[in-house]
C-alpha cells in the first residue's frame, strides 16, 4: 500500500512522524478558560480528538502542486509551510492548505492488504479520490502519429505501464474518438497494456472509418487537418475534466502525438482527400511555397488560431490540476516529412519544429514535460512517475478575486536555497458569465435509474475482448433464472487478430455471498462441436449463451475468457444482486433486446420463442429492434403492460405499443429507429397500473 504523508501546520516547529502529515492551515481558537479544581469531575481527562480537515471550495480557491528537488533531481520532503512563498500577479497570498503527498504505486504492502479491483464507477470514484493513490491517462492521438512510428511507440508505451506502475495506480486510455462515458480507470494494466498494443497511426491517413469522418471524407486535406485537430483538443479536454471530477490532488495525462499543425505545404494541398495530386500543381515541385511571403502571413495566422485551441486545454489542465507528459514517438528526427512527400529540407525542418513546439506548450503551462527528440522513451517517461509520486499541494484564496477572464500569474518560491522549483505557471479565470453559472444553484441531473440505463450503453471497445448481457426471470422452485450471452468485441479496423488472441469461450463461476458454489461451466461448452467453415469461425456458429438457476441475494460472477487452446485471454469479477421473482408482487424480468438488419430477420425473430438476446446497446437507424418482456404478477394472472420511449434526460417521447403475443412467445415491442436522430434513448417498461407499478429501463444509442 502506498505511503500518503500529510502535515499540519500545526507542527511547523514539531514535525509530525513521516507517517502523518495531513494539511490545514485552521484558525486557532482561544484557550478555554482552566476548569475550578473543585468542581472538575476526576476522571482522567478525554484525549481531544485530531482536528479534521477543512476542505476549502469556491470559485477564487486555488490549487497548486509544487515539485521541490535538489541538485540531483531527488525530492524533498521535509520543507515546512513557512519555507513556502506564493504570488498571484505580484500580490503575496496567504497558504490555507498545506499537504505532502508522497506514494509508491502500492509497491511495499500495507496493513490494508491489496489494493481494491476496480469494477464498477463507485469503486472508480472512491479509489481515484484517495490521497494515497495516483491517477494516470494515456491518450493516443492516432490522427497525429504515423502508422509506421505507432508501431514503436506500442512497445514504449506498453513497458512504461508494465514497469513503472505500481498495482494501486489507477491508469484510463483514450483515443479522439472514443466516447468519455467509454473511459474507466482501473488497476487492470495487462488490459490496458492489451489496448495499448492495438494502437495504429492515422497521421496523413484520410480514409474514413467511420460515419462521421465520411462525411468530410473529400474535403480538402487542410480542413480535414484542422478538423482533426479540433476533435483531438476538445476529447483531451474532456479527459482532463473527467480526471480533474475524479481527484483533487494532481494528475497525469501522457499524450502520444507528434504535435498539431493547422497548415500543411502546398505539395499536399489536395482540393480532395481522396484523391491524392488531383488538381495540386504544387505535388511535383520541391520548392514550392519556399520564401513566399504569402506562406509566411498564412503559417502566422494558422498559429495564432491554433494557440487558442490549446489555451482551451492547458486552462483546464490548470483548472484541474493536470499535468500533460507529451510524449512524441518520432524521437530524433531532422524533418517532418518522408522523402516521398517531396518536400523541400528547410520546409519539413521547420513543420517539425513547429509541431514539436505545440508539444511543449502544453506541457509548459500545464506542469507536465515535453519528451521529444528522444529515442529512448521509457527512460524519458520515468520521470512521469517521480513527479506524480512527491509534491506539495498548495491552496489558497485569491486576494485578487478575479472574474475577468484573463490569465494570473502564480509564482512559487522557497526560502531554502540550493533547490529545484517546479510549478505551473498561472491560472485562466472565470469570467463574468461562467462565474455566475458556477455560483448558479445547480440543475436537477435526470434520475439515478436513467444514469444507471444510460451508463449500461456503453462498455469499453478497447481493452476487452467481449461484451456481456446478464438477464434475470423466474425460475422454478423459489430460485431466479440467470442468463447470460456474450459476444467479441468488434476489432479494430484494419486490425488482423491473430487466432489465439481471439475469444472461444468464457469460462463462468457464479458463488453466493457466502462463497457457496452456485454454477460452473463453459459458454459455448468446450466439448460443442464446431460449427461449418474454418477455425476462425467455429466460435461464431454455436450460441454463446447459458442459462442457470441461484437463489434470491448477493451473487459473485467470475468471467474468464479463453482461446480455442484453453488459454485464459482476459477476466474479470462482477458484484450481482439477484431479485426475488418469488413475491406475490409484480415483478419484472430484464427485458431483452433482438437486433434485426433485414425484414427476413424481423419475421425470424417474431415468430421464435426463444432467440438469443444481443450484449450490444449501439444500433444503426437501419436496424430493428424487438424489445421482449417477461411479467409476473399475483396467482397466475398477468399485470397490464405498458412502455414509452423516454430521450436521455428521461423524458416521454412517445409511447410503445405491445403486440398481441402468440402462444408461446412473450409480449413484444417493435421499436423504430429510422427516424430518431442520432443520441441515446430509454425505453421504460412499467408492469401493473401507472403510478403504482413495477419499471424497467433499457438504454441504448443510434448511431446514425
Amino acid at each position: 500500500m502506498e505511503e500518503g504523508r500529510q502535515r499540519p501546520l500545526a507542527a511547523a516547529q514539531n514535525p509530525a512522524p513521516p507517517a502523518a502529515r495531513q494539511a490545514q492551515v485552521p484558525q486557532q481558537a482561544p484557550d478555554p478558560p482552566a476548569p475550578d479544581p473543585a468542581t472538575a469531575p476526576q476522571d482522567p481527562p478525554a484525549q481531544a480528538p485530531p482536528p479534521q480537515p477543512v476542505f476549502r471550495v469556491g470559485i477564487n480557491f486555488v490549487r497548486v502542486d509544487v515539485i521541490i528537488t535538489d541538485k540531483n533531481g531527488n525530492p524533498v520532503s521535509d520543507l515546512q509551510p513557512g519555507d513556502f512563498e506564493v504570488a498571484e500577479d505580484g500580490e503575496p497570498q496567504t497558504i490555507e492548505t498545506f499537504k505532502f503527498i508522497e506514494l509508491d504505486g502500492g509497491l511495499m504492502p500495507g496493513p490494508d492488504g491489496p489494493p481494491r479491483a476496480i469494477r464498477t464507477d463507485s469503486d472508480e470514484e472512491l479509489e481515484a479520490a484517495r490521497d494515497d493513490v495516483r491517477l494516470f491517462a494515456i491518450f493516443l492521438d492516432d490522427y497525429h502519429v504515423r502508422d509506421n512510428i505507432s508501431l514503436a511507440a506500442r512497445q514504449s508505451i506498453s513497458r512504461f505501464v508494465e514497469t513503472q506502475l505500481g498495482p494501486s495506480d489507477m491508469v484510463g486510455l483514450m483515443y479522439p474518438l472514443e466516447p468519455i462515458v467509454s473511459v474507466r480507470f482501473m488497476r487492470n494494466h495487462a488490459a490496458t497494456q492489451r489496448a495499448i498494443e492495438q494502437f495504429q497511426g492515422r497521421k496523413y491517413d484520410y480514409i474514413p472509418r467511420n460515419e462521421m469522418e465520411e462525411r468530410y471524407a473529400h474535403y480538402p486535406t487542410e480542413v480535414i487537418e484542422r478538423i482533426r485537430n479540433q476533435v483531438s483538443l476538445s476529447a483531451l479536454e474532456s479527459l482532463i475534466s473527467r480526471m480533474g471530477a475524479l481527484k483533487e490532488g494532481r494528475k497525469a495525462i501522457i499524450l502520444v502525438s507528434e504535435g498539431y499543425s493547422n497548415m500543411l505545404p502546398p505539395q499536399l494541398r489536395d482540393q480532395n482527400a481522396q484523391m491524392p495530386g488531383f488538381g495540386n500543381p504544387a505535388r511535383g515541385s520541391p520548392m514550392a511555397g519556399a520564401d513566399d511571403p504569402n506562406e509566411f502571413r498564412a503559417a502566422a495566422m494558422a498559429s495564432f488560431d491554433l494557440m487558442d485551441e490549446l489555451r482551451d486545454v492547458f486552462n483546464a489542465a490548470n483548472r484541474n490540476n493536470v499535468a500533460i507528459y507529451a510524449v512524441d514517438p518520432r524521437g530524433l528526427s531532422t524533418g517532418e516529412f518522408d522523402i516521398a512527400d517531396n518536400i523541400n529540407a528547410r520546409t519539413s525542418r521547420d513543420y517539425l519544429n513547429a509541431t514539436m513546439d505545440t508539444l511543449r506548450v502544453l506541457a509548459d503551462e500545464s506542469d507536465g514535460r515535453a519528451i521529444v527528440n528522444r529515442n529512448d522513451l521509457t527512460l524519458a517517461m520515468k520521470q512521469i512517475v517521480r513527479d506524480s509520486s512527491a509534491y506539495y499541494l498548495l491552496g489558497y484564496n485569491s486576494t485578487q478575486t478575479p472574474t475577468d477572464g484573463k490569465f494570473h500569474e502564480i509564482k512559487v518560491r522557497v526560502r531554502r536555497p540550493g533547490l529545484q522549483v517546479r510549478a505551473r505557471k498561472g491560472y485562466w479565470a472565470l469570467s463574468p458569465t461562467e462565474s455566475a453559472s458556477a455560483l448558479a444553484p445547480a440543475k436537477p441531473g435526470p434520475p439515478k435509474a436513467v444514469e444507471s440505463a444510460l451508463a449500461a450503453i456503453s462498455q469499453p471497445s478497447r481493452g476487452r475482448l467481449i461484451r456481456t448481457w446478464i438477464g434475470t426471470e423466474r425460475g422454478e422452485n423459489g430460485r431466479t433464472k440467470v442468463t447470460l450471452v456474450w459476444e467479441p468485441t468488434p476489432p479494430v479496423a484494419g486490425e488482423v487478430a491473430r487466432e489465439s488472441d481471439r475469444p472461444a469461450r468464457v469460462a463462468v463461476t457464479a458463488t453466493g455471498s457466502d462463497f457457496a458454489p452456485y454454477f460452473r461451466g463453459r459458454v459455448p461448452s468446450a466439448a460443442t462441436p464446431p460449427g461449418p467453415g474454418s477455425s476462425s469461425t467455429a466460435a461464431s456458429a454455436v450460441p454463446r449463451v447459458i442459462t442457470f438457476e441461484v437463489p434470491p441475494g448477493a451473487m459473485q460472477l467470475r468471467l474468464a475468457v479463453e482461446s480455442s487452446s484453453a488459454e485464459v485471454l482476459d477476466s474479470e469479477t462482477r458484484e450481482i444482486t439477484v431479485p426475488d421473482m418469488t413475491s406475490p408482487d409484480v415483478a419484472l424480468g430484464t427485458p431483452e433486446i433482438f437486433r434485426a438488419r433485414t425484414a427476413r430477420e424481423l419475421q425470424q425473430l417474431k415468430t421464435d420463442p426463444r432467440p438469443v438476446p444481443t450484449a450490444v446497446r449501439e444500433f444503426s437507424r437501419t436496424d430493428r429492434l424487438l424489445v421482449r418482456v417477461r411479467a409476473y404478477g399475483p396467482a397466475a394472472a398477468a399485470p397490464t403492460l405498458t412502455a414509452r420511449l423516454l430521450n436521455r434526460t428521461g423524458a416521454p417521447m412517445s409511447t410503445l405499443e405491445f403486440a398481441s403475443p402468440a402462444a408461446g412467445i412473450d409480449p413484444t415491442i417493435e421499436v423504430p429507429l429510422a427516424g430518431l436522430a442520432p443520441g441515446e434513448y430509454l425505453i421504460e417498461v412499467t408492469a401493473g397500473e401507472p403510478g403504482a407499478g413495477v419499471q424497467e429501463l433499457v438504454g441504448f444509442r443510434v448511431t446514425g
